[in-house]
């Protein structure tokens, strides 16, 4: 991947795993990266009529589908990706679950249940597909990159949602203790920690006076979009962005200020 150029001068084509790629975030990157002629498996777990869609939607070819649990097969997703594109160089670790508010005020049971679920997909599922990938990547000697969505909520907290925020800080030190081991096999690994984003799965939030109130924690007074995420992994992906293994680049649009 850190290769400068193919035979006769062309730009590599990469190929790039983006897991939860069914909607939202996760699709803007796969058609972020279809865009500049990389290869491009989009993976779901439930989503597969979406993320059908998706794959339909993107540019180019020499795309594929990888469906499956990140808990409990993600050595098999990762194999159906090496299959279909012949390898693999990025990987985006997009895929996360929200369960509803579960505050403290919670039955214990439900408290236990949404801990869970959480750490399941965010943090067990994220860690699972990179240890695989990174096990290819060192395989294929050619270097990679690891990019990591996180959250704002990592930072700033989420009272109604804690395990969220927590599952969100954990990937963010993961990112980080595997910037520092894997760097010898030229592997840049990073984050995006946005802050909300306009999806398909927040739209009703977004409406009437809960909507102004979210716009409005930005000076910009507006949410992100899948894009402008989808546009800083895009970066973090690239050659050029060796020297940022580590980083965790926040997308907030000014409405959480780390010091």
């Amino acid at each position: 991947m850190d290769n400068s150029s193919a035979p006769g001068g062309a730009v590599p084509r990469r190929r790039v795993l983006v897991t939860g790629a069914s909607g939202g975030i996760g699709a803007a990157v796969a058609h972020a990266f279809a865009e500049l002629g990389d290869r491009v498996a989009v993976h779901c777990n439930s989503g597969r009529d979406a993320a059908l869609k998706v794959l339909g939607e993107l540019r180019g070819d020499g795309h594929a589908l990888v469906q499956g649990d990140l808990v409990t097969s993600a050595d098999r997703i990762v194999q159906d990706t090496v299959d279909a594109l012949g390898g693999v160089d990025v990987l985006v670790n997009n895929a996360a679950a929200q369960l509803p508010a579960h505050p403290v005020s919670v039955s214990y049971a439900d408290w236990q249940a949404a801990w869970r679920a959480t750490f399941d997909v965010n943090v067990f599922g994220a860690a699972n597909v990179t240890h695989q990938v990174a096990a290819r990547m060192v395989e294929q000697g050619t270097g990679g990159r690891i990019v990591n969505v996180g959250s704002r909520g990592a930072f700033r907290g989420e009272p109604e949602h804690p395990a969220y925020g927590a599952s969100k800080a954990a990937l963010h030190a993961m990112g980080q203790s595997l910037a520092v081991s894997l760097a010898k096999h030229r592997i840049a690994v990073t984050t995006v920690a946005p802050g909300f984003v306009r999806t398909d799965r927040v739209e009703d939030r977004l409406a009437g006076e809960s909507g102004k109130a979210i716009a409005a924690q930005s000076p910009f007074e507006r949410v992100a979009l899948p894009s402008e995420v989808a546009a800083a992994v895009v970066y973090l992906a690239s050659r050029q962005a060796m020297w940022a293994s580590g980083a965790i680049l926040d997308l907030n649009g000014a409405s959480y200020l780390r010091t």
